[in-house]
C-alpha cells in the first residue's frame, strides 16, 4: 500500500508553526481574472518565504499535456524550468508566519496527494486550510466584487453573498481538499471572489485585492499590497477607456449593472454567467483580453 510520506520530502529544520495558516492555491483549475494567481505571485515576490515542503511533479503530473519549458541556447539546451509543487513557509509584514501550498494542480493519485498534504498539515501542526480563486459571474465590474466562502464546519467563517443551496460542479484538487480535511475534522475555508464574466481571461488586479483582504480578515495577517493596487488602478483605468471607445462594450455593461441592482434589491444570488444568457461574453471578453494586452504592450515599450 502506498504510503502519502512517498510523495513529499519535508525539511525536517522547520522552526515552530503550530497554529499557522496554510494558503493553497493550485494552477490548473478555474481561476477568473487570474485572481487566485495574482495573490500567490505577489506573496512570493513581496516576502521572505523559504521551501519547507517539496512534492514528486514526476508522479503527479503529466508533462504531455501541459509541457514544462526548456530554454536551448545556440548550439545545446541551457536549462529546463522544472515544475514545483511546494509549500513555503511565509512572513508578513510584521513577522507572522504562515504556510503557502502552490503549484500545478496534480494530475495523478489525488486522494493519494490529499492525504500527503494532511500528513504535512499534522507534522508542522497547522491550522486552519485556505484556498482562494477567481469565478466568472454575469456582474459589471463597475459593481463592488463579491467573496464567495464556505468551510468545513458552520460558524467558521460568513459569506456575506447569498448563493443557490445546492450546485453540481467539475471537481478540483482544492475542493476535494477542502471536503476531505472536514470529514477528517480539520477546519478548513474557500473563498472564491467573483469576477465580471468579460474579464475572466484577463489578468485582473481588483479580483486579487478582494481575495487578500478576505484572507487578511480571517487571519489577521499583515500583506500589504501596493504593487497590486497600482496594477489594478492602471487596469480600471484601461478598462474605462475600452467602455469609453465602445458603444457595444458600454451597452452590455449598462446592462449588467440593471440585472446586477435588479438582483440584489430582490436578495437573489444567480448571478452564475452563462453563455446562453450572454451571447456576446465571449465575444466581449476577446476584445477586453486584446485590449489590454495592446495597451501594455504599448506601456512596456515606451
Amino acid at each position: 500500500m502506498q504510503q502519502p510520506e512517498e510523495l513529499y520530502e519535508l525539511d525536517l529544520a522547520t522552526p515552530d508553526v503550530g497554529g499557522t495558516a496554510m494558503l493553497v492555491h493550485l494552477d490548473g483549475f478555474m481561476d477568473a481574472g487570474a485572481a487566485g494567481r495574482l495573490v500567490t505571485e505577489h506573496l512570493l515576490e513581496a516576502f521572505e518565504h523559504q521551501t519547507v515542503a517539496t512534492f514528486d511533479t514526476d508522479r503527479l503530473l503529466d508533462y504531455r499535456s501541459r509541457r514544462p519549458l526548456m530554454t536551448y541556447d545556440k548550439d545545446h539546451w541551457d536549462s529546463y524550468d522544472r515544475p514545483r509543487l511546494e509549500v513555503y513557509l511565509v512572513s508578513d509584514a510584521k513577522g507572522k508566519q504562515f504556510l503557502l501550498l502552490t503549484g500545478p494542480e496534480p494530475d495523478h493519485e489525488w486522494e493519494l496527494f490529499i492525504a500527503a498534504v494532511r500528513s504535512v498539515a499534522d507534522r508542522l501542526g497547522v491550522g486552519p486550510v485556505i484556498t482562494y480563486l477567481g469565478i466568472p459571474m454575469g456582474i459589471p465590474h463597475t459593481r463592488p466584487l463579491g467573496v464567495i466562502a464556505h468551510a468545513t464546519r458552520a460558524g467558521l467563517v460568513a459569506s456575506r453573498l447569498p448563493m443557490p443551496s445546492k450546485l453540481q460542479v467539475p471537481a478540483s484538487a482544492s475542493a476535494l481538499l477542502e471536503l476531505r480535511l472536514g470529514e477528517a475534522g480539520r477546519d478548513a475555508i474557500g473563498f472564491a471572489v467573483q469576477v465580471p464574466h468579460y474579464l475572466s481571461q484577463a489578468a485582473y488586479p481588483t479580483a486579487a485585492l478582494s481575495l487578500l483582504d478576505s484572507v487578511c480578515e480571517l487571519t489577521g495577517l499583515d500583506l500589504p499590497a501596493l504593487e497590486l493596487r497600482e496594477a489594478a488602478d492602471r487596469t480600471n483605468a484601461l478598462i474605462d477607456r475600452q467602455v469609453a471607445e465602445s458603444t457595444e462594450v458600454a451597452e452590455l455593461v449598462r446592462g449588467l449593472e440593471q440585472q446586477y441592482d435588479a438582483a440584489v434589491a430582490q436578495g437573489s444570488g444567480d448571478l452564475l454567467a452563462e453563455g446562453e444568457e450572454m451571447p456576446t461574453a465571449d465575444e466581449l471578453a476577446a476584445q477586453f483580453e486584446q485590449f489590454l494586452a495592446e495597451q501594455q504592450r504599448g506601456e512596456g515599450e515606451r
